[in-house]
């Protein structure tokens, strides 16, 4: 009985020798279980720190942006600000400077036309014809009517039967009788009859009429014509009560024709009603724009010589609002004059 007691406790040493063995390695097992555990959740804490940190920053830049937006915004509209004054404050000055100009240019025709009724009351007596408005008035302001040679070039076109785009359009169409008798052509006559009659008497005169050509009127129509010559004066003047206004407005052969003429002119008169619609190519276009009467006219211009002084006398037509300023510039660059008489004058 010893005996096998002695067996069974030799067989429980050896079996819990096993079992403590056992339980060392899968402790062992479990410490670098919980040591990897443990790196693992500091090395996670250390990202989420990161991410903190990251996210801090962030908020921090996008607090700074957005007060930076403000300002920039606040900026912006203090700037909107300024330049709508500025631009309110720029058209009230844009519209006294304006009206000074008007001013001016008000009391220059004043002072002009002055000047002109006292020549005239000095030189009563000295026309080489006599020629009478409505109430005998014999004034056109600033015009410059001096030179040995003067060239008178008339604007026979189409529109010079009306002032209106619609009227030219109706009237065009009616009968040579009709067209003669026009308004406004009956005004460009009697404006050309009183040119004739307040030129220097100690000067000569060439008359022609342009369109999409250009004809010289007179007996020949080649030479510089006496305005104390009356029998051919009033020649030149019966062929222009015959001339009918049709076509384009050519100015580019109007002013050929002036630079060809032996001896040249020594002055101008131009009486048109606006900027040119041919150029000096011919053109298979029906309608002429702005753009196109403009380099029309810049043309004819370039062609002329500066030396000859051009006095504009304007009829305005309804829809050309550059002929004013272009032919205005041409008499300040031809040291010539330019003006728009009054309707009922002369």
């Amino acid at each position: 009985m010893f005996c096998g007691f002695g067996a069974v406790v030799l067989l429980v040493l050896i079996v819990n020798s096993q079992m403590v063995h056992h339980r060392k390695k899968k402790g062992m097992t479990l410490q670098k279980d919980v040591n990897r555990l443990e790196a693992e959740v500091l090395a996670e804490r250390r990202l989420l720190q990161e991410i903190k940190n990251s996210l801090e920053q962030t908020e921090a830049y996008i607090a700074s942006a957005e007060k930076h937006s403000a300002l920039i915004a606040e900026k912006i509209k203090k700037t909107r600000l300024k330049i709508s004054r500025f631009s309110s404050n720029s058209l009230a000055s844009r519209k006294a400077i304006e009206k000074l100009q008007s001013d001016l240019k008000a009391k220059d025709a004043a002072r002009r036309r002055l000047l002109a009724e006292k020549k005239m009351d000095q030189e009563a007596g000295e026309k080489a014809r006599h020629f009478s408005g409505p109430g005998h008035r014999q004034y056109l302001t600033g015009l410059r009517l001096g030179g040995k040679r003067t060239l008178i070039l008339l604007d026979a076109s189409a529109s010079m039967l009306d002032s209106t785009i619609v009227g030219v359009i109706r009237k065009r169409n009616l009968s040579e009788g009709h067209k003669k008798n026009a308004p406004k052509w009956q005004r460009a006559i009697r404006t050309t009859r009183w040119l004739l009659a307040n030129l220097p008497t100690d000067s000569t005169v060439r008359l022609a009429v342009f369109n999409n050509e250009i004809t010289f009127l007179g007996e020949s129509g080649k030479t510089w014509i006496p305005v104390t010559n009356r029998a051919q004066v009033d020649n030149m003047v019966a062929q222009l009560l015959r001339t009918i206004p049709a076509h384009g407005t050519n100015l580019f052969k109007a002013f050929d024709a002036a630079v060809r003429i032996n001896p040249k002119p020594d002055n101008i008169l131009l009486l048109t009603d606006g900027l040119p619609t041919l150029g000096k190519k011919r053109s298979s276009k029906t309608k002429v724009s702005s753009e196109q009467r403009e380099r029309f006219f810049r043309q004819a211009v370039l062609r002329l010589s500066s030396a000859i002084p051009v006095n504009t006398i304007l009829f305005p037509l309804e829809g050309d609002p550059l002929a004013a300023g272009l032919f205005w510039k041409l008499a300040v660059e031809t040291r010539g004059s330019f003006l728009t008489p009054s309707r009922d004058w002369p």
